[in-house]
């Protein structure tokens, strides 16, 4: 890949846009993770994030000519993975669903298995959230965009996305309550503003 890694993410599409398949190549492995990291917050389900992930990927390559260097690609890129994460939300409640099966924890460590728990309960929390709030969140959370960027990404005002994310937090603490216990007993751990398990 060579000279390719090197350049920035708006060089990058702009190689892409005048057809150069490597940059392209480039452009997609370097945000690729982060695409599904959305996607597996936006949707809970693993194989549902996949699909989605899948589908970003896809629609970035496709629509890579219609990307027009105004705003970061980064946002643009965000607004594809989320509307992709979105559709397959959509989807997907069309779909009948199978029976949830909570896995055990693996391993005989008190830790490793309350950490696989904590990371069951904060899974079944947001998944409890409505898709538009899940994006929400995982656009604040894990991407660290400020609230600006977030409106711009999902196209809605600045208000709604306060709105949203002071709801899903609410929303988290209010599921979490009293759920998360650390290692010396049965004490909750505070949850005012939950932490989203990456």
């Amino acid at each position: 890949m060579g000279r390719h890694a090197a350049l920035t993410d708006t060089e990058l599409a702009d190689a892409a846009r005048s057809g150069d398949r490597r940059a392209l190549d480039t452009l997609l492995e370097r945000h690729a993770e982060q695409i599904h990291r959305i996607c597996r917050r936006v949707l809970v389900d693993a194989e549902d994030a996949r699909d989605a992930t899948q589908e970003a990927l896809v629609a970035v390559a496709r629509g890579i000519g219609r990307y027009d260097g105004r705003a970061q690609f980064t946002t643009w890129m965000y607004r594809v993975a989320t509307n992709a994460a979105l559709d397959e939300a959509r989807r997907r409640r069309r779909r009948p669903q199978p029976v949830d099966q909570v896995p055990e924890p693996a391993g005989p460590s008190d830790d490793v298995a309350k950490t696989v728990t904590d990371r069951i309960v904060i899974e079944a929390a947001l998944g409890a959230l409505a898709p538009d709030y899940r994006a929400t969140i995982a656009l604040r959370e894990i991407t660290g965009l400020e609230y600006a960027e977030i409106a711009q990404v999902l196209d809605i005002p600045i208000g709604t996305v306060r709105s949203r994310i002071a709801r899903a937090r609410a929303m988290l603490a209010d599921t979490l309550a009293g759920t998360l216990v650390d290692t010396s007993g049965n004490n909750p751990r505070p949850c005012d503003r939950p932490t989203v398990v990456p």
